[in-house]
């Protein structure tokens, strides 16, 4: 057990991270993800209210939809990212990070005030809901045993509520952290682990832990709020232009839209990237040098040394809250299902190029490394026919 953002929970269980990890690549894992905040955003306002913190077209999800989207500020920076759906039931449902847990209720209870103010109408509900993520290949098979809903029907990034194995009022919904088709259940707090055991009870499901969510995420290249992506990039530095919406870039109506959107044109200074290495593991703040061992960041110092992790060295996870210069890694591990070293990192946008030669410095000896596109691991989220 390790400590993470005020919570107590599981690096790893009796199978160990490496099993853990490779067990949800090719069945099923059960991971509690309970620490992080789940909001509801209810009133005729309610999309008036998100709209004005974040990037994304909220108005256009249609119901049961969701997307993940990014909250900015007024230099461009991502405060956090959200997933945001547009329930079936009226209201948004959003699920943030735990880091980011204080920062955000503050933020959205201040814009709702200031809202009702204007006469307007929004309110908050900061659920008390446990979150229960089950992925992997097997999913399917192992929920639809307990549900009447048909799960074909349920494609990625949508959700339903509904009764899971007995317990009524759970969200269902199709996504997840691993890069695999998988489903986080939000269920009332008092029958989360009657529903826990219930899914563990089957014997494709394994419980597993922060350090193969790590591993899966990166493997999937997505990033980690706090490392890869912070209030010191913005959404064009970290390669998540997906999130913008389009009536949103030409409305330019979020936090930050003037500094964003003169970087979608002119392009950044640095860019979020994709690396594969040779020698030891690279970890979070490893340096980033050009093939010939020079810096390829003008703002940065090679060998700078950083704050080290507040939770384990295997989670590759850091308290980093400063910006990254160009040429540092931010996420970092032996890929277990590659068999080799992959890593995240920023590096000036001429750099950027997959297939470009650099190298990394790992206890002060340089291992060549290069550009890759991600995923590292293809995707398999479910789309449905």
């Amino acid at each position: 057990m390790v400590p993470f953002a005020g919570w107590s929970l599981p690096l790893h269980f009796e199978q160990g991270h490496l099993r853990s990890h490779l067990h949800t690549r090719s069945r099923c894992s059960l991971f509690d993800v309970s620490h992080m905040p789940q909001t509801r955003v209810i009133g005729r306002d309610r999309v008036r209210l998100v709209e004005s913190l974040v990037v994304g077209d909220i108005a256009e999800l249609r119901p049961g939809q969701g997307t993940l989207t990014l909250l900015t500020n007024e230099k461009g920076g991502i405060v956090d990212d959200l997933i945001v759906t547009n329930t079936l039931e009226g209201d948004l449902y959003i699920v943030s990070n735990a880091g980011c847990a204080d920062k955000d209720l503050a933020i959205l209870q201040g814009r709702a005030a200031e809202l009702r103010a204007a006469g307007c109408d929004v309110h908050l509900e900061v659920l008390d809901n446990a979150l229960l993520a089950l992925q992997g290949p097997s999913t399917a098979q192992v929920l639809q045993a307990g549900l009447s809903d048909d799960l074909a029907k349920l494609s990625f990034m949508n959700s339903v509520t509904t009764t899971v194995f007995g317990v009524p009022g759970c969200r269902v919904t199709r996504c997840g952290y691993t890069g695999e088709d998988g489903v986080e259940i939000s269920v009332p707090a008092g029958r989360a682990v009657e529903l826990a055991k219930r899914l563990l009870d089957v014997p494709e499901v394994w419980p597993a832990g922060l350090a193969a969510r790590d591993s899966l995420r990166l493997e999937a290249g997505l990033c980690l709020y706090g490392n890869d992506i912070d209030e010191t990039t913005t959404p064009v530095e970290a390669g998540l232009l997906r999130t913008l919406g389009k009536r949103r870039r030409v409305a330019m109506d979020f936090p930050g839209a003037a500094i964003i959107m003169a970087q979608v044109k002119e392009k950044p200074k640095r860019k979020r990237v994709g690396l594969t290495s040779v020698g030891p593991p690279v970890r979070p703040h490893t340096p980033i040098l050009g093939p010939e061992g020079t810096p390829v960041g003008r703002w940065g110092a090679v060998g700078l040394v950083w704050p080290r992790s507040e939770l384990h060295p295997q989670l590759g996870t850091s308290s980093l809250r400063v910006p990254a210069p160009p040429g540092t890694v931010t996420s970092g591990c032996p890929s277990p299902s590659l068999g080799k070293n992959i890593a995240m990192g920023y590096v000036e946008t001429a750099l950027s190029r997959a297939g470009t030669a650099l190298s990394v410095e790992v206890r002060k000896k340089q291992h060549p490394a290069l550009v890759t596109k991600m995923p590292f691991v293809p995707t398999q989220y479910y789309t449905a026919k």
